[in-house]
């Protein structure tokens, strides 16, 4: 109601965020981050999948590469990272940070958003919040074709409709 402008970004991401329900699937629990000069960086994580308590610690290119490793590494997937942004919502050091992720899988699209002052929780938050989203995605198929050429009434009485 806000906005003077809807993009279809802006309705896909109300549509995925109709998709979550308060129990999602995965929930970080904790998240420990090491980064730095001279040592690799490293992340200690955390999760509830399923109501199972599981943990991980893995390396990466970056804190935030090991934060998605360790989330691969507890709930394997195999989505494809398309997008990963992060925006300063308010001015100076502590700085609320908002971040979006969107990840496909097999053509399905998704997107993540989350909001903390520590920009590595907003990012794992937004990873699993679009990995959530894809979980649902995934039970849902869309409905078969029409035959081309084919009535609907015929269809009823052949009892193919």
């Amino acid at each position: 109601d806000k906005k003077k402008h809807v993009y279809d970004e802006d309705i896909v991401a109300l549509v995925d965020d109709s998709l979550i329900k308060e129990d999602n699937v995965i929930k970080l629990k904790s998240l420990k981050v090491f980064a730095g000069t001279g040592e690799p960086q490293k992340a200690d994580m955390k999760l509830e999948v399923f109501g199972d308590l599981k943990d991980a610690s893995e390396t990466g290119d970056g804190p935030v590469d090991a934060i998605f490793k360790c989330i691969k590494k507890i709930y394997p997937h195999n989505v494809n990272l398309q997008l990963y942004n992060v925006h300063a919502v308010t001015e100076g050091t502590d700085a609320q940070a908002t971040v979006s992720v969107r990840i496909e899988e097999e053509g399905k699209t998704t997107v993540g958003q989350a909001a903390n002052t520590d920009t590595l929780v907003a990012s794992a938050d937004a990873y699993l919040n679009a990995l959530n989203k894809m979980i649902i995605k995934r039970k849902k198929t869309a409905p078969e074709p029409l035959e081309v050429g084919v009535s609907n009434y015929r269809r009823e009485k052949d009892g193919t409709i």
